[in-house]
C-alpha cells in the first residue's frame, strides 16, 4: 500500500509500504487506513496540498506577497517556471533577457533614463527593475546620473562594443582598404553593416584634406536603413516579402522628401541600386551630405556590408566623378569581398570583362 509522510523542506512524499492493507468484504477493493489528501504539482516541482473548491491555496514561507507581481506570478523566485514558460527548445533566461532589454533602451536620443520609465517600457514591476538596475550598476554596465535618480550607460558597454568590433574579420580586412580608398580619393571612407532596421558604422578612415574634414561620423553611429543609401544597398538581397516583414507598417517614417514612403517604393529603389551595383546619394538623407556606396559580399554571396565615401557637399562635383570616384569605391568593395572569400559566378566575371 502507499503511505503518506512528510519529507524535508515542507514537501510531502509517497512511499511504498510492505504492510498488508486491511481487506473489505470478499471481492471488494482493499480498504486503506486513510485516504491521502489531493495534491497538485506546481511549476517549481514541489507538491502542495490542494485547498479544495472555492479556497485559495496558501503561499509557502519562501513566497511573500512583496515578491509576487501584480499578475500573481513570481518568475524570479521560480526559475523553473521561467524555463517552462520560455519553452524547452529556446532555454531563454528571463532575468538576463530583461537586463539586456534595459541596456537596449538607452540610445543617443535618450542617453539618460529612470527606473519608472524603464519599468513601463519593458512591462515589469518597479521592484524588479530596481534590482536589475542595481545588478547592471554593480557590473559596470550603467551608472547613476542626474542626482542618483536616473541612469546612463557606462564604460563596460563600450568595452564590449570594441571587443566585438575587434573580433570582426570584416573590420580587420576592411580597415586597410578604407585607408587606401581615403588616400586615393581624399575623402573620408566608412564601412557599415545592417542591424535590423538600422545601419551601423563599424570602421572608418578620416580624411586628411581640410576641405573635406567638416563631417565626422563616429564608429557605432546608427542611422535608419530605409532612409539612407547605405541601408538601401545593404538590403539589396531582400525579397519584397522579407522587406514587408521588416517594415510591416503601411507608411515609412520620412526624414526628407527623398525618403521612400512605402515598402513598395523602397523595394523599387533597392532593386535599382542592386542592378546598378552601387548607389549615389546627394542630400537624400542629410542636407549638404553626399555619398557613394557599394556592396560587400561574403563567402555565401550575400551582402555583408557596404563601403562608402562621404562628400560634405550637397552635390558631387563633376571633377570627382571624372576622377573615377565610383570605380574606386566599387573596386574597394570588390577587394574586401574577395578577402571574405566571395567568388563571383562565371557569368558575373564575363559581364564585368565586357564592361557591363
Amino acid at each position: 500500500m502507499f503511505t503518506y509522510r512528510r519529507g524535508g523542506m515542507g514537501r510531502r512524499r509517497f512511499a511504498l509500504s510492505l504492510t498488508p492493507s486491511k481487506k473489505g468484504p470478499a471481492g471488494s477493493n482493499p480498504v486503506h487506513p486513510f485516504k491521502p489528501p489531493m495534491v497538485t504539482k506546481q511549476n517549481t516541482g514541489s507538491v502542495r496540498r490542494s485547498a479544495g473548491p472555492g479556497k485559495r491555496a496558501a503561499l509557502p514561507a519562501e513566497e511573500t506577497p512583496a515578491d509576487v507581481d501584480a499578475a500573481g506570478s513570481n518568475p524570479e523566485a521560480n526559475p523553473e517556471a521561467d524555463d517552462e514558460g520560455a519553452g524547452a527548445s529556446t532555454y531563454l533566461v528571463p532575468g538576463l533577457e530583461r537586463g539586456l532589454r534595459i541596456l537596449a533602451e538607452f540610445s543617443a536620443r535618450e542617453p539618460v533614463l529612470g527606473a519608472p520609465e524603464l519599468s513601463r517600457r519593458i512591462g515589469i514591476p518597479r521592484t524588479t527593475t530596481f534590482r536589475l538596475l542595481q545588478t547592471l550598476e554593480a557590473l559596470g554596465f550603467i551608472e547613476r546620473a542626474n542626482g542618483d535618480r536616473q541612469y546612463r550607460l557606462s564604460v563596460a558597454v563600450l568595452r564590449l562594443g570594441f571587443e566585438y568590433l575587434s573580433s570582426l574579420e570584416l573590420t580587420d580586412f576592411g580597415t586597410p582598404l578604407l585607408e587606401r580608398l581615403r588616400d586615393a580619393t581624399g575623402l573620408s571612407t566608412h564601412l557599415l553593416i545592417r542591424d535590423g532596421r538600422d545601419v551601423v558604422f563599424v570602421a572608418k578612415a578620416q580624411t586628411r584634406e581640410p576641405m573635406f574634414s567638416s563631417v565626422k561620423v563616429h564608429v557605432g553611429t546608427r542611422l535608419p536603413a530605409h532612409a539612407t543609401v547605405h541601408g538601401q544597398v545593404l538590403m539589396g538581397d531582400l525579397t519584397l516579402g522579407e522587406l514587408r516583414a521588416l517594415y510591416p507598417e503601411p507608411r515609412l517614417e520620412r526624414f526628407t522628401p527623398s525618403t521612400p514612403e512605402t515598402v513598395e517604393a523602397l523595394f523599387e529603389r533597392i532593386r535599382e541600386d542592386a542592378e546598378r551595383g552601387y548607389a549615389v546619394s546627394e542630400s537624400s538623407f542629410e542636407r549638404g551630405i553626399s555619398v557613394v556606396s557599394a556592396p560587400v559580399r561574403n563567402d555565401t554571396g550575400r551582402i555583408a556590408a557596404v563601403i562608402t565615401t562621404t562628400i560634405p557637399r550637397g552635390h558631387i562635383d563633376a571633377s570627382l566623378l571624372d576622377s573615377g570616384l565610383i570605380d574606386k569605391v566599387r573596386g574597394a568593395a570588390e577587394q574586401l569581398s574577395l578577402r571574405l572569400n566571395y567568388r563571383p559566378s562565371a557569368e558575373s566575371r564575363y559581364m564585368k570583362a565586357l564592361g557591363l
